[in-house]
């Protein structure tokens, strides 16, 4: 009796894959190297042949994470992969980056400055007039400014089960069972 037949077939790079995170991968707390994981949630077919079952585990690390700033700076985080299993069988793989920013805090840090110094604006003129409202916005105006410029932005963060794409950036060769 002969033992279960293979065949080579190649994934064409920039094939896409669709994936879920099976680790968290963020801004504020990940680091260059971290390693990363996650499965296929689509099979990838070629020719009819499905080449790589859902489920298929993916590995990776990060190759770059920044904190927001306080002032400038938003988040960044990039990761991307390099292995994936098939059958025990471990295969080296290149995907393109997969790469996330934080959105900006302009309209909210404008917020944060311009409701206080309208509110110490009011006060100010209901207690002391013209006087009073200039006095109570720049007071105001003030305390909202320390408060942008003693917090960070969003950071980014990527949660277990989210799901991802990547593409292949090189083709790979992988081995698949004929189907008899």
């Amino acid at each position: 009796m002969r033992g279960p037949q293979f065949r080579e077939v190649t994934i064409p790079a920039g094939t896409t894959l669709r994936l879920q995170l099976e680790t968290e991968v963020s801004s504020d707390a990940s680091g260059v190297d971290d390693p990363v994981r996650a499965t296929l949630r689509q099979p990838v077919t070629i020719d009819g042949v499905e080449v790589l079952p859902a489920g298929t585990p993916l590995s990776g690390a990060v190759t770059a994470a920044q904190r927001s700033g306080k002032v400038k700076g938003r988040a960044f985080v990039a990761f991307r992969f390099n292995e994936l299993t098939i059958d025990d069988e471990p295969y080296d793989v290149r995907t393109a980056a997969v790469s996330r920013r934080a959105r900006g805090t302009k309209v909210k840090d404008a917020k944060t400055i311009g409701i206080p110094a309208a509110g110490g604006a009011i006060v100010g003129g209901i207690i002391a007039g013209k006087k009073g409202a200039a006095i109570g916005g720049v007071a105001g105006g003030g305390a909202g400014t320390a408060v942008v410029l003693s917090t960070r932005g969003e950071e980014v963060r990527l949660a277990a089960g989210t799901s991802i794409n990547s593409r292949l950036s090189d083709a790979v060769t992988v081995r698949v069972p004929v189907k008899r």
